[in-house]
């Protein structure tokens, strides 16, 4: 059979699944595949630490431009991360003709318009399915499986770390704090969880997805970001009683000339799937012209699923280097030609429902009052709840909006921040739910 010569930068926990796979599948694969794929290389600051695999002799070395300088290397898994020393070794396994493979959605969400043009330049394929979603099959999907659509929504759950947390704070009413440490015990969140529970990482995600999905450049900046450290028991159970559960989604949606795509904790009904999603698990709902909705669900993230992930573009690119050919998929899943620079709306353009929980002062005519600055600012009312006192003499008082724009909910809630009769800063969740008006 045909051996293809493979070389791994970055041995860590998804670089040693990748490893794993390549020699402990080689059967399987090959068999499927009809080539060898040959783990020729892998590069690590650390070759010393015991990685449960018996790599074969000189495989293992400290010099990763090495790797990408050898001449008979056909194909280059990055999986270093970050966007230093991971970007400067794509961009010269790139200049030197090889194929690349990476998971590092933070580097191609940011940089990933000028690694795509140098890609292009050379003739090369920069392939990327591990970098949203694990598991999931997603970037294929919008790539090759719902070429025909003109995909006008997708909404998911792309962090297990965050999902796992809201899930913790609503089977067990564990406030954010405790939730986060048993996640981080179980080793689902990082030591410095900044990324994961404040949005950024989904927010990598649906930056890159947005882009295969509308034929536009990835513009990271543009997406808005909202994290899940504010979100308490508190609004969980008021969210159970008007029948919605908290998630923290990734929401992007086609207007044409101008795109949504923002991250933040969100309410969506009981009946919608996306709600029954737990744990560690991402999904994501797609909504495309011919197909309707459809719904992928996996491990987005662990060492093994991760890695099945980055031998599917291994198999995909070994199996073009056997027809000699390449790019034969667009990698952003438009010809280039037809990539175009369309905005993303501005938060403040975004009209949706809204629940608001204000701490105010038990006493006459204080609905009154919050209602009054809402109804100023064309924001109306269609359900209230109010709980008992607390003992320094506040009620929270919950309030569900009709459909209202962001600039206009901003102002209101700025303004009755103010009154005399609140005595905290309102909390505001958005409400993602095709049933309401």
């Amino acid at each position: 059979m045909k051996q293809i010569d493979v070389g791994l930068l970055g041995c860590g926990t998804v670089g040693t699944g990748v490893a794993k796979l390549l020699i402990d599948s080689s059967e399987v694969i090959g068999a499927r595949l009809g080539a060898t794929l040959n783990l020729k290389w892998v590069a690590d600051i650390d070759i010393e630490t015991d990685r449960g695999i018996q790599f074969d002799e000189g495989v293992l070395t400290t010099d990763a431009n090495s790797v990408v300088n050898d001449p008979n290397i056909d194909v280059i898994i990055e999986m270093i991360g970050g966007e230093g020393v991971a970007k400067e070794l794509i961009l010269k396994a790139i200049e030197n003709g090889k194929q690349v493979i990476t998971a590092n959605k933070a580097l191609l969400a940011s940089q990933g318009n000028a690694l795509f043009k140098a890609a292009a330049e050379k003739g090369v394929d920069l392939a990327f399915e591990a970098a949203v979603g694990g598991c999931m099959p997603i970037i294929k999907a919008m790539r090759e499986s719902l070429v025909a659509n003109r995909i006008q929504s997708m909404i998911g759950i792309l962090n297990g770390t965050c999902n796992y947390i809201l899930t913790k704070i609503t089977e067990e009413r564990s406030a954010f704090g405790d939730a986060l440490t048993e996640a981080q015990t179980r080793g689902y969140a990082e030591a410095d969880p900044t990324l994961d529970v404040e949005g950024i990482d989904t927010a990598h995600k649906i930056a890159i997805l947005t882009a295969l999905a509308y034929g536009m450049e990835i513009n990271l900046p543009e997406v808005y970001i909202e994290g899940i450290t504010k979100i308490t028991p508190l609004d969980v159970e008021f969210a159970e009683h008007f029948g919605y559960r908290i998630k923290l989604l990734a929401i992007s949606k086609n207007h044409g000339d101008k795109i949504e795509a923002r991250v933040h904790p969100t309410m969506i009904p009981f009946g919608n799937l996306l709600s029954n999603v737990s744990g560690t698990v991402n999904s994501v709902m797609i909504s495309g012209d011919a197909v309707g909705d459809i719904m992928l669900y996996g491990r987005g993230a662990g060492m093994m699923p991760t890695a099945s992930a980055v031998i599917s573009d291994v198999v995909d690119i070994a199996r073009n280097l056997m027809a000699e050919t390449t790019r034969r998929i667009p990698a952003l899943s438009f010809q280039r030609n037809h990539i175009q620079s369309i905005k993303i709306m501005s938060m403040d353009e975004i009209v949706t429902h809204y629940y608001f929980r204000f701490t105010a002062l038990d006493r006459p005519g204080v609905l009154s009052k919050i209602s009054g600055v809402l109804g100023n600012y064309d924001i109306s009312i269609q359900s209230v709840q109010q709980k008992g006192r607390k003992t320094d003499g506040s009620v929270p008082v919950v309030m569900m909006s009709h459909l209202a724009k962001e600039v206009d909910v901003q102002k209101a809630l700025a303004e009755i921040y103010n009154l005399d009769v609140v005595s905290d800063k309102p909390v505001l969740i958005r409400i993602e739910d095709e049933q309401l008006d």
